[in-house]
């Protein structure tokens, strides 16, 4: 099987866009620059870099900014649409989950037929190079399934962090080579290997290869 280098890239998700999202939604929640980089444990200047559109967010810190404000990661897409999350719904003491959350944000229902095309597909492209791409047409409640894309030498989290959360997931290398640590345990995937287990054991997915990983995850909630 080729690796993914020789198709199409999905398109990526602007980190301008990504600062005015999170902006907005800070503002929204009456949170000063100062307050909200006190308690993401950064200083005010990275913060409003990133607001800027002027420094990338990992992964990682991503989901730590949405945990903060309280909104699912769907949010950077465009206005919300449903409630707040539960305070500890995308966050634990251990860090964030590695991979994209979408929930309802605006975006067409699930139905009987739903069509979305590639280039229409929501996605993200985070720190160290990291792309997620949504595979539902829809948010599909429970679950999220989406395909990861991993340049080589990145991972899933920031400074190679072991990071828990609830649900369970399930992966399927496309092409390329995964290593996925869980627990105390290190698993090397390759093209056509799948791998199951619960969120909430300590994890991290990285590529330690020479070429883009692709990989498809169903993740559980």
């Amino acid at each position: 099987m080729a690796d993914f280098i020789g198709n199409p890239a999905p398109p990526r998700f602007d980190e301008r866009r990504i600062g005015e999202r999170v902006r907005e939604l800070r503002t929204a929640r009456g949170l000063s620059l100062r307050e909200l980089s006190g308690r993401l444990e950064i200083s005010a200047s990275a913060l409003s870099q990133i607001e800027r559109g002027k420094m990338r967010p990992s992964v990682t810190r991503l989901y730590q900014i949405m945990g903060e404000l309280n909104v699912p990661m769907a949010a950077v897409f465009g206005p919300e649409t449903s409630a707040p999350a539960a305070p500890d719904a995308y966050t634990t003491p251990m860090g964030e989950a590695p991979g994209p959350r979408w929930e309802p944000d605006g975006d067409a229902a699930v139905g009987p037929v739903s069509v979305t095309r590639r280039d229409e597909a929501a996605t993200l492209e985070l720190g160290h190079g990291v792309r997620y791409r949504r595979l539902t047409p829809g948010p599909v409640p429970g679950m999220n399934y989406f395909e990861s894309v991993y340049p080589p030498g990145s991972y899933s989290s920031q400074n190679a962090e072991y990071v828990r959360h609830r649900g369970h997931e399930i992966g399927n290398v496309v092409s390329g080579v995964l290593t996925v640590d869980v627990g105390f345990d290190t698993y090397e995937l390759r093209p056509g290997d799948s791998i199951t287990y619960p969120s909430t054991t300590p994890h991290r997915i990285s590529n330690q290869g020479e070429h883009d990983a692709v990989a498809v995850w169903l993740n559980l909630d």
